[in-house]
Order: structure tokens, then C-alpha cells, then sequence
């Protein structure tokens, strides 16, 4: 029993993959913490400054900006950063995009050195990532998991419109409230994800950093705001059938899920269950292909829908309109 004890505790443990798990976790969390805030934003009340929405941030340029959430920044336009090692800056917002669910805030004094952002189109499902983050005014607390799923849309509701944030990454990493505008990151200590929701028991999700997320946050930075053409469909990613590979020489398309009423897609004539092979002359097959066509060149200009409704193919053309507040 006792040469079965030791050689279990010599130099096989260091070899065992849960030690190499946290290491990596343990050399993430160093990395990133050191460039996430907390969050408070605040608003004129009759009783003075109150608090109107609370989150993380995440420091991503020298001069410091930080990137979080819509939803956490609310309709404030100013707040208080605190950082892990107690440093803290005032902030304004610069901007924010409910669509996306992305704002820009700026520290008004030096803060530390930014984040390295990375690319999410280099997710796998499966994949290990870390969240950093506030979670119920918790500093720097640190969660990991997996890529559970990627391309997925949600739907929100703000005030009394529905959005629809598309190309969410799915993670098992555990998100709480205080989460939201927080780091994820990849093994490698680049962040590419913003944390935005808990959508259940065991289930985040985050949007992604890709080059559609870039040209948002490069808006942010200049205008304050992201102009974006609307067509008003919740899509998702499909493989299409043998048969239809065979015939459109097309392996994935979009199923369009649900048709908003009244949008531009319903008045081109898209129902739920269509599959969308082509918009304009872009293939599409996840949710960011469809969003870089959504830009404010795309307003009010017709597009070429290529569509496989009941194994039928059909042409339909959409004239995306401005997304509104009340959209």
C-alpha cells in the first residue's frame, strides 16, 4: 500500500491534466483581473446622485476606454470604475448600442494597461474559457467552463420594443448579476467575449469580439452611436440537407426562426422556416455574415434574398429600414 502511495504522489500528480487546467485558469485570472472594473453608473434623482445600473468593464486602450454592456450603462452618462487593485476612475459614456448590447465608457485619470482583445471567430465549442468579472459586487471573481454553443441570437426586450442580439457565444462559465460588461477570455488571456446575460441555472452568454464587434466599437469611438439597417428576422445557423447541398452547392444556411411584425422581412415575404442562403451577393451561414451587410450603407437600398422554403428555391428582395428606438 505504501509504494502504491508513493508513486501517486511523486511526479505522476504533476502530470495530471487537472493540474494543467488550473494552471492555465490560475495564469488567465492573473493576466485579465488586473484589467476589469466594476461598474456603477449613476443618475441626477430628486435626493440627489442614484444609482441606475451596475456591471464590470473591461479596459481595452491606453488612454481608458472601457468596453461593457448596453444594458449596464442604462441612460446614465457618467459612473464610477473601481479596479481589482483598488484603483478607481470616474466615468462618462461615450456610447452605446442596445443591438448589440456593447457600450464605451472613458476613465477620466490613468487607469492600467489595457487588455489584449482577441478574435471569437477562433472559438471551438468545447473550448476553455474564463469569465472575470463583478458578480454580486464580488471583485475580481473568477469562473471558467467551456464554449457551450456558438451563433446563437437571442431576444430582449427594451421598454416596450424586441431586439434581437445576434451571435452570442454560449458558455457554461457561471455568470451571476454584476457579471454583465465583464472579460471572457481564452487560454491565452484574450478577451473575446463581453459577458452580457445569465440565461439560466449554469448558462452564460457573451458577445462575441470579432471584426463586427470591432466596426461597432470603432462607431462608438467616433459618433456615440451605430447607425444599423434592420430587417427584422431571429435566424440561427443550419446544415442543409443532402439534397439541398446537392443543389445550391451550399453545405449551411440561416433559419430564420421567428419574422418581427411589420419589419422589413415581413414585407419582403419571409416567414419562419425559411432558410437564408444569400443576402445581396454575400452567402450566409451564421449571424455575423448577416450583420456586416446591416450596416448604415444598407438603409433604404433593396437586397437579393436567396431563400430554400419546403425544398423550393425563391428569390424575395428585402429593403432594409434605419433601426429605430422604437424597433
Amino acid at each position: 500500500m505504501a509504494a502504491s502511495i508513493s508513486r501517486v504522489s511523486g511526479s505522476d500528480v504533476s502530470e495530471d491534466p487537472l493540474d494543467s487546467y488550473s494552471a492555465t485558469v490560475i495564469r488567465v485570472a492573473e493576466a485579465v483581473t488586473q484589467h476589469v472594473a466594476a461598474l456603477e453608473m449613476t443618475g441626477n434623482g430628486r435626493n440627489g446622485r442614484l444609482r441606475v445600473g451596475a456591471g464590470s468593464a473591461v479596459l481595452f486602450t491606453t488612454d481608458g476606454y472601457l468596453l461593457t454592456n448596453a444594458h449596464v450603462v442604462g441612460g446614465a452618462q457618467s459612473g464610477h470604475a473601481v479596479f481589482a487593485d483598488g484603483t478607481s476612475t470616474a466615468v462618462d459614456v461615450v456610447g452605446a448600442d442596445p443591438l448589440s448590447d456593447l457600450a464605451v465608457v472613458h476613465g477620466r485619470a490613468p487607469t492600467a494597461a489595457p487588455a489584449e482583445l482577441g478574435d471569437a471567430e477562433s472559438l471551438r465549442v468545447g473550448q476553455l474559457v474564463i469569465a472575470v468579472g463583478n458578480p454580486l459586487g464580488l471583485a475580481g471573481s473568477v469562473t471558467a467552463g467551456v464554449v457551450s454553443g456558438l451563433g446563437r441570437s437571442i431576444p430582449v426586450w427594451s421598454g416596450r420594443s424586441r431586439r434581437v442580439i445576434e451571435d452570442v457565444i454560449q458558455t457554461d462559465a457561471a455568470l451571476n448579476p454584476g457579471s454583465s460588461g465583464g472579460a471572457l477570455a481564452d487560454a491565452r488571456g484574450r478577451i473575446v467575449g463581453i459577458n452580457t446575460a445569465v440565461a439560466g441555472v449554469g448558462l452564460g452568454l457573451a458577445v462575441p469580439i470579432n471584426a463586427t464587434s470591432r466596426r461597432i466599437i470603432a462607431s462608438l469611438l467616433k459618433d456615440g452611436r451605430v447607425r444599423r439597417a434592420y430587417l427584422g428576422l431571429v435566424n440561427t445557423p443550419i446544415q442543409l440537407r443532402p439534397s439541398a447541398v446537392v443543389r445550391t452547392g451550399r453545405r449551411e444556411g440561416l433559419l430564420v426562426v421567428e419574422v418581427l411584425p411589420d419589419s422589413p422581412a415581413e414585407r419582403a415575404g419571409l416567414r419562419a422556416g425559411d432558410i437564408l442562403l444569400k443576402v445581396g451577393h454575400m452567402y450566409v451561414s451564421n449571424a455575423e455574415s448577416l450583420q456586416k451587410l446591416l450596416f448604415a450603407e444598407a438603409i433604404g437600398e433593396p437586397l437579393d434574398l436567396a431563400v430554400l422554403r419546403d425544398g423550393a428555391d425563391l428569390r424575395l428582395v428585402a429593403v432594409p429600414a434605419e433601426m429605430t428606438d422604437n424597433q
